[in-house]
């Protein structure tokens, strides 16, 4: 029987607004689309449910707005297990959309982070105790970078270990690298936010590959766990399902070879499924994916 540790989401959520074209427009064009959808979403939202659907019991400190998407979106993660005593409405404000026009293989986003930028370091502190019952916390870089320096700060003094996910890639001052206990950009991250040549940090590197895996350090040596090869249907998600998984691992103290190895079968298995979060696996489907090798 596992233990019942509580991993702590500070993040985004989003509504994706997704629209399927054979045509993108130019100025002035109105093509006809072939189908739109709407979809839970941002990273924090993702990484969330990718942890609660493996197991873990999970909590989210965040702000949807005062509106329609703002209660689909609460009432998804309530479906799936997430606790959202910490998420409050914003009266004067939208919940975060995401606007994706898919056209072949080529996509254009436009995000508008609407009520996550109410995630400031005051709305943390207002749920403090809450907080620092957690055993682990989860953070990425769609709420603002002072919250994220706040929250670095605080769980540090208190003991709480952070897996920090720097995505989307932007600058944080050395000091704050180093206070968390993983830090888990992708390829394309870690060159540019200059990681790879920072030693200081280079134990807590666990560099996703993609379908090659991913890289981390161990004991002085840098090793890569490969991924299990599938054959993809839809890559969305899969490196916020990796780390809902690392953080579900990390929290039940596998192994850092056992939690890579844990999270990359998570996301390996999530690729086969269109979606997000359609793809993300439970605990049952991910220990048989797993064994089958």
């Amino acid at each position: 029987m596992r233990e019942e540790l509580l991993i702590t989401v500070v993040g985004s959520i989003n509504m994706d607004m997704v629209t399927v074209t054979d045509k993108i427009p130019v100025q002035g064009e109105t093509p006809i689309g072939e189908r739109f959808e709407t979809n839970p979403g941002g990273k924090g939202l993702n990484q969330a449910v990718a942890a609660a659907r493996l197991g873990g019991n999970v909590q989210f400190i965040g702000r949807v707005g005062d509106d329609a998407f703002g209660q689909e979106l609460l009432r998804f993660l309530q479906q799936e297990g997430v606790s959202v005593t910490g998420v409050e409405p914003v009266t004067h404000s939208s919940s975060g959309v995401a606007t994706i026009i898919l056209s072949e293989r080529d996509n254009r986003i436009i995000v508008i982070p609407g009520a996550n930028n109410e995630v400031t370091p005051h709305y943390v502190e207002r749920h403090k105790e809450q907080i620092l019952n957690s055993d682990l916390v989860l953070l990425q870089f769609e709420i603002p970078m002072e919250t994220i320096r706040y929250c670095l700060q605080l769980y540090e003094e208190e003991g709480i270990p952070v897996i920090l996910n720097p995505a989307p890639a932007r600058m944080l001052e050395n000091e704050y690298w180093d206070k968390a206990l993983y830090i888990t950009p992708n390829e394309r991250e870690e060159k540019e936010l200059i990681l790879d040549t920072n030693q200081e940090i280079a134990d807590k590197l666990i560099v996703t590959l993609g379908e090659r895996g991913a890289k981390f350090t161990d004991g002085g040596n840098v090793e890569i766990s490969p991924a299990i090869k599938v054959e993809p249907i839809d890559t969305t998600g899969a490196g916020d399902t990796f780390n809902g998984a690392l953080a579900v691992a990390i929290s039940e103290k596998m192994s850092l070879a056992k939690a890579i190895e844990f999270a990359n079968g998570a996301a390996a298995l999530s690729v086969q499924r269109f979606g997000a979060t359609g793809g993300m696996p439970t605990r049952d489907e991910l220990e048989k994916f797993i064994a089958k090798g």
